[in-house]
């Protein structure tokens, strides 16, 4: 059966763990990894205010889908140049974006638990913000898959979806929540040699412990309210020194992997995506109720033990 735009896993998002293996490291004392920034441009801002405050040698990897809301031109530039200032990584938008040939939809791979009309409205999102980026800005699709670096003694690998594809959801909070789910991160840690694999895709975060094999840590989105009730994105920052006001936290070697909050302007960004995304569209209907309350989800369901 072939399945719907939208729902497949096309094989060039493929990489497999064993890819994650061989990848260069480079080495930082602090890193980074912000999956899902969404074309939030106040998130953006934000970020890159706690990035800049960081002391010691640093990295900022956005690790896919910065694009989304940004279907004005001048957005989608604004956050395309910013985003290109650091280290990235392509999500399923920015393939799909510089590839429209694919035929994946917005290639996000969905599972069967998301409905088949939001499957439809993101895909019709995705062929919206065609129109912003212009041409098929190619410089997208030759962004790499996944990345590797080195905090603190520990291999962290850094990918968009899980450690088989970029649009891959073996690290979402609903899977990791089955056994078989954690035993497959298990593995997937093995094969990659890493201590740490950050991700993001699946647009709700979870810090999944691995025991001594390792942690995963998928940060959600930080363009998003993550959990009821709250007005702010999430990053993952790995350091060898902690942060005071992490949400929650996990700990490798001397290594620590934390949850941090993006407190964006909640009413400028809301104020600019009514602009571009009225009452009536895709993304107000599939997102508005979750800029302006949350999903329900909340932040001891996140961090998870071995």
């Amino acid at each position: 059966m072939i399945e719907a735009p939208g729902r497949s896993c096309p094989v060039p998002y493929r990489y497999g763990a064993r890819a994650l293996a061989g990848g260069a490291a480079f080495e930082v004392e602090t890193l980074w990894v912000a999956g899902g920034l969404y074309g939030n441009r106040c998130a953006l801002e934000r970020l890159l205010e706690l990035f800049d405050a960081e002391p010691g040698t640093k990295a900022l990897v956005f690790n896919g889908d910065f694009h989304w809301f940004d279907c004005d031109a001048a957005d989608f530039t604004a956050v395309d140049a910013a985003v290109g200032r650091h280290l990235a990584t392509r999500g399923n938008v920015e393939t799909e974006l510089a590839d429209p040939g694919v035929a994946a939809g917005c290639g996000c791979g969905y599972p069967d638990w998301v409905s088949d009309a939001d499957v439809a409205r993101s895909n019709r999102i995705l062929e919206r913000l065609r129109g912003a980026a212009g041409a098929p800005p190619r410089a997208l699709g030759a962004l790499p898959m996944y990345r590797i670096a080195r905090v603190g003694g520990e291999r962290v690998a850094i990918v968009h979806g899980d450690a088989d594809s970029l649009s891959g959801w073996g690290f979402s909070q609903e899977r990791l929540a089955t056994p078989d789910g954690v035993a497959a991160a298990h593995e997937a840690l093995r094969c990659a040699r890493a201590r740490v694999i950050a991700c993001s895709h699946t647009c709700l975060p979870v810090l999944q412990s691995c025991g001594e094999t390792g942690v995963i840590a998928n940060n959600g989105a930080a363009g998003m309210p993550n959990f009821r009730g709250t007005r702010f994105g999430l990053a993952t920052r790995i350091s060898v020194r902690p942060r005071l006001d992490a949400l929650y936290a996990a700990r490798i070697g001397r290594t620590h992997v934390e949850a941090q909050a993006i407190a964006y302007e909640h009413a400028r960004w809301l104020g600019r995506f009514l602009e571009l995304w009225p009452p009536g569209s895709d993304a107000y209907a599939s997102y508005h109720q979750r800029m302006v309350h949350g999903p329900a989800y909340d932040p001891p369901r996140a961090l998870r033990a071995a």
